[in-house]
C-alpha cells in the first residue's frame, strides 16, 4: 500500500484514496516541494507570491481614495458605472437664518384684505432667533403635536404667526455650497426680496436675502455660524 504526499495510506498508486492528491511516484506528479494542491506559486527565495502580484495597480475611489471592491465604494457609496446621480453633500453650517417680525410687510398683507385679516395682530414683541443652515434640507414652518417631525426653522413661537403653514417652505443645499428655496404649496405663499415664489420652483438665496412668510414673519439669510 502506497503513501500519498499528505501521509494518507492509499490502495491506488496514481491518486490518493483519501484526499485525491497525485501520488509521488505517478506520471506527471509535482515535486513534493510544491506544497499542497491549490497553493500559490513560490516567489524567488521560496516564499509564496503575493496574491495581487502581476495584476497592476489597485483602482481607488475617486472621491475618498478607498481601494475598489465592487461597483459601489464601501465607504462613500460612489458608483463606478457613473449611472447613479451624485450625492448631495451634507453642507456644514456657514450661513444662518434669522427670524423676526416685519411691520411694513404686515401692513401690506392686512391691506390686501382677506377673510381673517381683521383677526391678525402684529406682535408687540418678537425677539430675533437664529437657525443654522446645515444638512441637505432645512424646513420652514410651524411644529404640530400631531406631526412627529418638527421643521428645522420652527416658527411656532411665541409669538406665533397664524399665516405660516406647518410645512411652508424648504431650503435645499446645492453641490456648490449655496442654497435654493422651494415653496411646496403653502396656504399664503412665500416671497424672496419682495417677489412672490411660484409653487415648486427653486429660487436661489444667499446672504442678505429676505424671505417673507405668513402675515408678518421675515427670515434674513446671513453669513456666519450661529
Amino acid at each position: 500500500m502506497a503513501t500519498c504526499p499528505q501521509g494518507h495510506a492509499s490502495g491506488d498508486d496514481d491518486y490518493c484514496d483519501v484526499c485525491g492528491a497525485r501520488m509521488a511516484g505517478s506520471p506527471g506528479a509535482a515535486p513534493s516541494s510544491a506544497g499542497s494542491p491549490g497553493a500559490p506559486p513560490a516567489a524567488p527565495g521560496g516564499s509564496p507570491a503575493p496574491s495581487g502580484a502581476g495584476q497592476g495597480p489597485v483602482e481607488e475611489c475617486p472621491v475618498c481614495r478607498t481601494p475598489r471592491a465592487g461597483q459601489y465604494c464601501e465607504v462613500c457609496g460612489h458608483d463606478y458605472s457613473g449611472s447613479a446621480p451624485p450625492r448631495v453633500p451634507v453642507v456644514a453650517a456657514r450661513w444662518e437664518a434669522v427670524t423676526g417680525a416685519d411691520r411694513a410687510y404686515y401692513e401690506e398683507v392686512v391691506g390686501q384684505g382677506g377673510p381673517d385679516a381683521h383677526t391678525i395682530a402684529f406682535p408687540p414683541y418678537c425677539p430675533e432667533r437664529s437657525f443654522p443652515l446645515a444638512g441637505e434640507q432645512v424646513r420652514i414652518g410651524r411644529g404640530s403635536s400631531k406631526r412627529p417631525v418638527k421643521p428645522e426653522i420652527d416658527l411656532t413661537g411665541p409669538p406665533e404667526d397664524p399665516g405660516v403653514s406647518h410645512l411652508h417652505a424648504v431650503l435645499l443645499a446645492q453641490h456648490d455650497g449655496s442654497w435654493t428655496l422651494v415653496d411646496p404649496g403653502s396656504a399664503n405663499g412665500t416671497r424672496v426680496n419682495g417677489k412672490p415664489v411660484a409653487v415648486n420652483v427653486p429660487v436661489p438665496v444667499g446672504p442678505g436675502d429676505r424671505i417673507h412668510v405668513g402675515a408678518w414673519t421675515v427670515i434674513t439669510i446671513r453669513e456666519g455660524t450661529p
